[in-house]
């Protein structure tokens, strides 16, 4: 079974998928060189076939210069996949200025068996969100759960996704008009797979099953849309839970990432 959802990730989600809503996209050999609103770069691709080092070293310079040259892009982050054959890319993207984060699992489980029943607090609700204000204040506490100071444009791009893709969806837990979790299905067009994105769950309601029913009704609204599959690239927090719901880790993704010097 893992062996064939790996397969079916790799088939299905590498390349093309991975840059929708991109503002360009050019190919340089088997390298997908994408540019995002805000000034993120993105580097993907299927493979790098039978490259040695030099060769895949070679793309590296290739990538970076394409990316310098672009003044309104700063920060590129390379898409590594732990399965791929790509003899000496940690060193020669570190050699380029590039800083590797932390591994995240890739996950991937159907839908069918994802939608189960999970008991929560009675406190807690469950929907899909209704307005600007929800994407906003979802946005605020995934902020405060990543420590991440670019929430607000990060969920900016969310509600202008969301006004532009109506298979795009929200999903948040509140209590008492808050956001106490939250998370989006994004379905891959044309491919069997939607995507789980943007996890995260206040540190004072973790525990109560709250995420993982969460999981459950965007796995039940996947169905509905006839997905197949869910997929997620997944931190050691949510990793454990997406397995007690029935995914499987198939790979690891490190995402590299240049920050482009200031001054």
């Amino acid at each position: 079974m893992q062996q064939q959802y790996l397969d079916a990730y790799d088939a299905q989600l590498r390349t093309t998928p991975e840059v929708s809503g991109a503002s360009s996209a050019v190919a340089h050999g088997p390298l997908l060189l994408a540019t995002f609103p805000c000034g993120r770069g993105f580097i993907t691709y299927a493979g790098l076939g039978d490259l040695d080092a030099d060769g895949v070293a070679l793309l590296v310079d290739a990538a970076t210069d394409h990316f310098v040259r672009l003044p309104e892009v700063t920060e590129v982050e390379w898409k590594t996949r732990g399965h791929d054959r790509a003899p000496g890319l940690h060193g020669a993207l570190v050699a380029r200025g590039f800083v590797p984060e932390d591994p995240e699992s890739i996950m991937i489980g159907e839908a069918h068996l994802l939608a189960q029943q999970v008991d929560i607090p009675s406190q807690v609700t469950i929907r899909r969100s209704r307005s600007d204000d929800e994407v906003l204040a979802a946005g605020e506490m995934q902020g405060l759960v990543f420590d991440d100071p670019d929430w607000r444009s990060r969920a900016e791009s969310v509600i202008t996704r969301l006004h532009e893709d109506a298979s795009t969806e929200l999903w948040i837990a509140v209590v008492d008009d808050v956001v106490v979790s939250a998370g989006r299905l994004e379905p891959v067009p044309d491919t069997e797979f939607a995507g789980l994105w943007g996890g995260a769950t206040l540190p004072g309601w973790r525990g109560r099953g709250i995420y993982r029913a969460l999981t459950a009704e965007r796995a039940r609204s996947a169905l509905a849309r006839g997905i197949r599959y869910l997929q997620s690239d997944s931190t050691e927090f949510s990793r454990p839970i997406l397995e007690r719901s029935g995914f499987l880790k198939v790979s690891t993704t490190t995402p590299y990432v240049w920050t482009r010097p200031t001054g």
